[in-house]
């Protein structure tokens, strides 16, 4: 299930969290508007579109390949022309995925 992540401050460090996340195919690209090509964004889960600020937040990766799957459609419709796949939100933090 998908909760509204709070501050990554308040995050459990000793926990992994899965997060989907998209990276803008172009720039100026529609599921963004202003961005540049090959911004790294994660998916906010009441408008399952990119977000600086919100992201849904998974406590393992079938749950978040799960969401992903189920909100396909809408996913498409927020963030087009984007791969979406699920991240270490640790990993993501530092730029490695």
């Amino acid at each position: 299930m998908a909760t509204a992540a709070p501050p990554v401050e308040l995050l459990d460090s000793r926990r992994t969290y899965w997060v989907p996340a998209v990276v803008a195919p172009a720039r100026g690209w529609a599921g963004m508007a202003g961005c540049h090509k090959g911004s790294r964004y994660l998916l906010d889960a009441l408008t399952f579109g990119p977000s600086r600020a919100r992201y849904a937040r998974f406590e393992s990766r079938a749950e978040c390949l799960e969401w992903m799957m189920v909100h396909r459609s809408e996913i498409a419709l927020q963030a087009p022309g984007a791969t979406v796949r699920p991240v270490s939100l640790s990993r993501w933090l530092l730029g490695l995925d």
